[in-house]
């Protein structure tokens, strides 16, 4: 549970940084598009807009990432056994880690979306020596 709050507490911290980051690459970029501009060359026109729009919206990654966190207090809470949902879970969280990481415009973002994929990864070797704590016991108590 410390790791999911850690992980809610950098993804809080990342946000606001988002508008900022935007202004700074949207300034690099109306400097290219000059460039672009001045040279007639529509086809590096295109790429320069369609790299700016794939870059800028870490939004979507922002709030997946709260929601598979939120499933797995969920699912910790509810007990049982929840070790593929929990390892689907981290899947999915290192899914989104990643692509805030590469979409990244911002330094500080970038050190953020490593530090979530290090707590995802502890948290998924704590998962699976659950995992294989519950099989070791579940066979000692067959014998």
């Amino acid at each position: 549970m410390q790791r999911i709050e850690q992980i809610k507490t950098l993804c809080t911290l990342v946000a606001p940084r988002i508008p900022a980051a935007i202004a700074a690459y949207e300034e690099k970029l109306a400097g290219r598009l000059r460039i672009a501009l001045q040279t007639g060359d529509d086809e590096r026109l295109r790429q320069e807009i369609t790299l700016f729009a794939s870059k800028i919206d870490v939004d979507e990654e922002l709030s997946r990432l709260q929601t598979h966190l939120v499933e797995m207090k969920q699912a910790l809470v509810k007990g049982g056994t929840v070790g593929k949902r929990l390892d689907f879970l981290m899947q999915e969280l290192h899914r989104e880690a990643n692509t805030l990481g590469s979409k990244s415009v911002d330094a500080e973002v970038s050190r953020a979306s490593m530090e979530i994929k290090l707590l995802i990864e502890q948290m998924r070797e704590q998962i699976q020596l659950g995992v294989v704590l519950r099989k070791l016991m579940g066979n000692a108590r067959k014998q």
